[in-house]
């Protein structure tokens, strides 16, 4: 059987979380989490932290390795050092396999100058970083910032930083190909492109024949599935429905590469 990475989940015990994997089908526990995981080859997970930057907040089942999230407090002048201070740390962590960023959720641009401290961090310990584009979880965020294309200038800029874009920029398909035809220090991750539990797979393909005809189409037109990702953004869709639906997006010859072998690379794994 083919072995997976899931190149993005969130694992938070809290109670918003735990909801939303009912609706999945799914329990929100390290316990259920492992099971799945072996139920359907699933041999490790990349975790998008949220948390704060305390080094004692990320501490992860070995199953489990996680990019180090930037929250609002590396936006403030007095306490950036510390911050960067902070996230030197993690990445100095073997299981901390890049940095992610948060853009739409604290309104900078990811070109912003307050985030070149950690694209130097990034070239400097050679890891990635991931970036949340597309459509975001909460109103009060402002699309503008997690548009895909605001990735292009950074991608120049920091050639040779490797970018992940995160959920392949949804719903801007197209302007999300683009930056990757473009820029090719860019992969994606192609979670978030479904939710919850989906009883028929079958009767799904045929309702949305119109919504997956299209991902299909410019995935071809890219041409290049050694810069995607499997990633289902654990807790939200349920992780049988997700194998099955990306499957279904991929040419079966591409399937080692997107399932296992691009985020094994990209976030330096070792599995």
């Amino acid at each position: 059987m083919m072995k997976i990475i899931d190149a993005h989940i969130h694992f938070c015990q809290e109670p918003h979380f735990d909801q939303i994997a009912e609706l999945a089908g799914h329990e929100n526990t390290d316990e259920h989490l492992r099971t799945q995981y072996t139920l359907h080859s699933m041999v490790h997970g990349v975790v998008m932290s949220n948390r704060s930057l305390q080094l004692s907040e990320h501490q992860y089942p070995d199953y489990l390795s996680y990019c180090i999230g930037l929250d609002t407090t590396c936006f403030k002048e007095d306490e950036r050092a510390q911050q960067a201070y902070l996230v030197e740390k993690h990445l100095q962590r073997k299981n901390c396999v890049g940095i992610k960023l948060y853009p739409g959720y604290h309104h900078f641009y990811v070109s912003d100058p307050v985030f070149d401290p950690y694209y130097q961090l990034a070239i400097q310990y050679k890891k990635p970083v991931a970036v949340h584009t597309g459509l975001t979880a909460t109103s009060a965020a402002l699309l503008k910032y997690s548009h895909p294309m605001t990735i292009d200038e950074t991608a120049v800029r920091y050639p040779q930083v490797q970018f992940v874009m995160c959920h392949l920029g949804n719903p801007w398909i197209v302007d999300a190909v683009a930056v990757l035809v473009k820029n090719k220090n860019v992969a994606a991750d192609l979670s978030g492109l479904l939710e919850g539990r989906i009883n028929s797979m079958a009767d799904f393909f045929e309702e949305k024949q119109g919504y997956i005809n299209f991902l299909k189409v410019w995935l071809e037109y890219l041409g290049d599935y050694d810069r995607l990702l499997y990633g289902t953004d654990w807790p939200l869709a349920n992780l049988a429905n997700y194998i099955e639906f990306v499957a279904h997006l991929i040419p079966e010859k591409h399937h080692d590469k997107v399932f296992f072998d691009n985020a094994n690379r990209v976030y330096n794994i070792g599995c």
